[in-house]
Parts: structure tokens; C-alpha cells; sequence
């Protein structure tokens, strides 16, 4: 069975919002300026050696139009050869692959993809999937890089109404930059005093 990883970038205040959704995101992209190659290289390694992707429509159509394009690295050559699973109700417009579309519902489509063999999913940048991935017990980790930031607004990682949650601390790691790599371990139902 393969296991799901939702990783993201995201701010002290939860956002995850960059200017590449939609263009009217007024704080463009807050994450450049703490990019560093020991961060990239962190990014790769939380990723795993071989993975394949779980990706939105939105996400997809972005990473699309950047990463065949990219010049070759690690994470690069990684996001390229992935297998990307996608969320679309389109898939014959599909076209940078290898690709997938996990079919008319969300849920049962990532049990089927995990219940196959092969490498370990990474989901990137949906809140609506992350949100429901976990709402169904489907996300195995959860990995944040959390950036020295407020931005105040924007969208969140988690939507409105995502189910209480426990989850264990496996890792964290500082990057010099000011930015935090932590890795948690879903554990089940929100636990209370």
C-alpha cells in the first residue's frame, strides 16, 4: 500500500496563496526570498527518492506550464517523471505526463491509486483535496515548510469545516533562512483534556 504525503508551503497564519493562482494575490511570491539551495535540497529530501503526484486541476495546469521547462535538479527531474494523479474533470486535455485522472470522485480515486503498488503519493498545493484527504483518513504525513511570514489573508491550507484532527511531530529542522521544515504522523481523532 502506498502511503500519501500533502506537503506545503505555508505562512505563520496558515496561507498558502501565492501570486501564480490567479495574479490578483497582492504579496506575489513570499516565498522567494527564503529560498536557498539547502532549503531546495531539504524540500527534495522530505520528499523521498522516488514519488509519484497527487495534484488539483489548478495546480497542475501551473506546474505544467514551469517544470518541463526547468532546468535539470533533483527535484525537477523528480516532479517530471512522477506520475501525476489529477483531479480534473478533464483529462483528455492532459499533457504533461506521465498522467492519470483519478476519476469523477475525488476519495475513491486516491484509495484505488494507494491501495496499488509503486512509490509513495505526494500531494502539492490544494487546499480542497488536502482538506478532504484528511477528512477521510486517506493522508499518511503532513509535511510544512512554515515561512517567518504573516500575510493576514489569502487562502488557507485548511478550508472552513475540516474535520479536528491529532497529529504526531516525526521531524523538524530549521533552515537558516528563518524557515521550518516539521513532518507530522496522522494519529487519529482530535484528542482533549
Amino acid at each position: 500500500m502506498r502511503r500519501l504525503k500533502i506537503m506545503e508551503h505555508i505562512s505563520l497564519d496558515g496561507v498558502i496563496q501565492t501570486s501564480g493562482e490567479d495574479g490578483s494575490f497582492p504579496y506575489g511570491d513570499w516565498t522567494a526570498p527564503y529560498r536557498t539551495p539547502a532549503g531546495r535540497d531539504e524540500v527534495a529530501a522530505a520528499q523521498g527518492g522516488s514519488f509519484d503526484l497527487l495534484l488539483g486541476r489548478r495546480t497542475y495546469d501551473l506546474w505544467s506550464g514551469y517544470w518541463p521547462l526547468a532546468p535539470s535538479s533533483p527535484l525537477a527531474d523528480g516532479f517530471n517523471t512522477a506520475t501525476k494523479y489529477v483531479a480534473t474533470h478533464r483529462p483528455e486535455s492532459l499533457e504533461w505526463g506521465p498522467f492519470e485522472g483519478l476519476g469523477p470522485d475525488l476519495v475513491e480515486g486516491t484509495r484505488r491509486i494507494k491501495s496499488q503498488d509503486g512509490p509513495d503519493l505526494v500531494l502539492w498545493g490544494s487546499s480542497s483535496l488536502s482538506s478532504t484527504l484528511l477528512a477521510h483518513g486517506l493522508a499518511d504525513e503532513l509535511v510544512l515548510l512554515v515561512y517567518p511570514v504573516l500575510l493576514g489573508a489569502g487562502k488557507r491550507l485548511f478550508a472552513e469545516g475540516t474535520p479536528p484532527r491529532s497529529f504526531e511531530l516525526l521531524a523538524t529542522k530549521a533552515m537558516p533562512s528563518g524557515t521550518l521544515l516539521s513532518s507530522y504522523r496522522a494519529a487519529g481523532p482530535l484528542k482533549t483534556g
